[in-house]
């Protein structure tokens, strides 16, 4: 069996919130199509991943994130 490197939440790790308006760090945990990224992929703990799938619909609806990558 191979050494799975266990990811840990790049918010608790850091101790900061989940804000609509950084839009640097919301990108970070979507793919090239402005696609949320799973939880399971990103490290990302469960409560977290809620409030940045809420974040990240957010922005879209204040224009900060496009919807689509073009």
């Amino acid at each position: 069996m191979a050494n799975k490197k266990i990811k840990e939440c790049f918010f608790c790790a850091n101790g900061i919130d989940v804000d609509y308006k950084d839009t640097r760090s919301l990108r970070k945990f979507m793919n090239f199509y402005m696609k949320i990224l799973p939880g399971k992929r990103t490290g990302i703990c469960a409560w977290h991943q809620r409030k940045l799938s809420e974040a990240i619909k957010r922005a879209r609806i204040m224009a900060l994130l496009s919807h689509t990558h073009r």
